[in-house]
C-alpha cells in the first residue's frame, strides 16, 4: 500500500467542535516540531487549519514541518518528485516568515524526504532540496516502519532497510550536509536505529513517536511485554548520544476502555495514558534530548491541538524550568536549527 495510506484516516472535527480547555502555562514558549499540511482525500489541513489550531492558547513560537508525501511533483523523475513538497512548505515558510499570519514562525524548518537508496546518488539531491527550501531543509524522513503484524500500512518491501548497503550509502551524505535523519520504526525494530547511530555517531537522529510502540493488532493482549522490549530498546539507544526522541503521537487506550467514546479524551486522560512511556523516555534520555511533538493533524482524529499540549505541561509537571524549557523548545532548536 502507498505510503500515503500511512496518514490516512478520518478526522472528525465535529466531535472535537467545542472540546477546548484553557491553555496550561500559557506563557511557555513552545516549538511544535512535528507537524503536517496536506489535502488528504476529503481531509484539507493547511496554514489556515494550522493557525486555528495555534490560536489555542499556548505560546507557540515557531513550528516545523514533517514530510508526509504532500504536493509531490505530479511528473517528472521519480527520485525529483519531492522536491515539490519542499518547495511547497517554503512558500507558506515565507507567508509565517512575513508576520502577517500572526507571531509564530510556521515552517521555521522543515523535514523532508529523499530516497537515500538513491546511494552516494542521494548528497546532489539533498544539496538540491537545501537550496529549494532558501535554507530552511533541516533533514530528511524515510518511513521505514516494518512489522510483520502490520497488514494495512506496507511502506518497505523488506524489513531492515536501515541496515541496507545502498541506504547507508545515502545517508552518510546527512552529515557532510549538516542534516538531521528522523527515524519511523516500529518498537521491534529499536535494534536497527540503534545499530545505524552507532555506525554514524556524528549524524543527529530524532526517533519519531517515542519508537512506535505496537499496541494493537496481536500485540494487544502483551501490553506488559511490549513495554518491556520497547523499554530495552529505548535504554541500548539511549547509550548513542547522537539520538534524540519525540514525546507524542501514542494511541490514547485507558485500561478497560472499550465501547466507542462519546466525547474526545481530556488532557488529563491524555497525560495518564501516555504517562509510562514518556516518563521512561525522559529518564532514559534527559530532557535535554526530548522534544513534545503535536503530530497534527494525524493527533486530531482523538483530541484537539490545546488539549495535547496541556496532556504535555501535564506530564511536565515535575520537572524543573530547565527542563521544561528544553522539553518545550530547547531540544527541537537545537536539533533542528530553529534560530
Amino acid at each position: 500500500m502507498a505510503q500515503t495510506d500511512r496518514f490516512a484516516g478520518q478526522i472528525n472535527t465535529d466531535w472535537l467542535a467545542g472540546h477546548t480547555e484553557p491553555a496550561l502555562e500559557p506563557a511557555l514558549p513552545i516549538i511544535d516540531p512535528h507537524h503536517h499540511l496536506w489535502v488528504r482525500d476529503s481531509n484539507t489541513y493547511l496554514l489556515p487549519e494550522l493557525l486555528a489550531d495555534l490560536a489555542s492558547g499556548h505560546n507557540v513560537i515557531a513550528t516545523v514541518y514533517e514530510e508526509c508525501r504532500s504536493m509531490y511533483r505530479a511528473d517528472g523523475p521519480e527520485a525529483e518528485r519531492s522536491l515539490g513538497e519542499t518547495e511547497f512548505v517554503t512558500g507558506i515558510a515565507a507567508m509565517g516568515a512575513s508576520g502577517t499570519f500572526g507571531p509564530a514562525r510556521v515552517c521555521a524548518r522543515m523535514v523532508g524526504n529523499v530516497d537515500l537508496r538513491l546511494g552516494a546518488r542521494a548528497g546532489d539531491l539533498l544539496t538540491r532540496h537545501v537550496a529549494a527550501s532558501g535554507g530552511r531543509f533541516a533533514g530528511i524522513r524515510q518511513s521505514t516502519a516494518w512489522d510483520a503484524s502490520d497488514r494495512i500500512h506496507k511502506v518497505v518491501p523488506t524489513p531492515g532497510m536501515l541496515a541496507e548497503a545502498e541506504f547507508r550509502a545515502g545517508f552518510a551524505a546527512l552529515a557532510r550536509l549538516g542534516l538531521v535523519f528522523d527515524a519511523w520504526v516500529y518498537h521491534p525494530q529499536l535494534p536497527e536505529v540503534e545499530a545505524l547511530a552507532a555506525a554514524f555517531p556524528d549524524t543527529s537522529i530524532v526517533l519519531n513517536h517515542v519508537g512506535t510502540p505496537i499496541l494493537g493488532g496481536p500485540y494487544a493482549d502483551r501490553r506488559a511485554e511490549v513495554f518491556a522490549e520497547w523499554r530495552s530498546g529505548m535504554a541500548a539507544l539511549a547509550k548513542r548520544p547522537n539520538v534524540t526522541v519525540k514525546l507524542g503521537a501514542l494511541p490514547i487506550r485507558l485500561p478497560g476502555e472499550g465501547a466507542k467514546r462519546e466525547t474526545p479524551p481530556d488532557s488529563e486522560e491524555v497525560a495518564a495514558a501516555w504517562r509510562p512511556w514518556i516518563d521512561t523516555s525522559i529518564a532514559l534520555f534527559g530532557a535535554e534530548r526530548c522534544m513534545f511533538e503535536s503530530n497534527f493533524p494525524v493527533q486530531k482524529r482523538w483530541c484537539s491541538y490545546g488539549v495535547v499540549w496541556n496532556a504535555f505541561k501535564r506530564l511536565a509537571a515535575g520537572a524543573s524550568a530547565e527542563e521544561k524549557a528544553a522539553l518545550f523548545a530547547g531540544t527541537a532548536a537545537r536539533v533542528y536549527g530553529v534560530t
